[in-house]
């Protein structure tokens, strides 16, 4: 018999979604339908550059920005291109999960430099 055991850190949000939005040139992540996290991208030929990424003050610290990261960046590998981390929030992600160094075109000033 398997128990399933809930730790204070865990927690279940049923109304999660998240969406690229062309119109306005981000990802999004909402929260029973409020925007928690967008990062905004830049879509060039074979390359999605992303710029910045927001967490709305409700929602800092909960971990959604990096459940959006996860999302934006799989969605520009599937789609066949490449990744641009000028944001320094997409960069710190980069550097964190090796799945993704062989997709990234570093750029010559590094995310968060300057």
């Amino acid at each position: 018999m398997t128990e399933n055991m809930v730790s204070t850190e865990d927690t279940f949000s049923p109304d999660v979604s998240t969406l690229r939005n062309d119109a306005l040139h981000r990802y999004e992540l909402r929260v029973g339908g409020k925007l928690a996290v967008q990062t905004r991208f830049v879509d060039r030929p074979g390359h999605i550059d992303f710029i910045q990424t927001e967490t709305a003050e409700e929602f800092k610290g909960k971990g959604h920005s990096k459940v959006l990261a996860h999302f934006a960046l799989d969605d520009v590998l599937a789609a066949g291109k490449r990744i641009i981390p000028h944001d320094p929030f997409i960069a710190g992600y980069l550097r964190k999960h090796e799945a993704y160094e062989l997709f990234i075109d570093w750029p010559e000033t590094p995310a968060g430099a300057g």
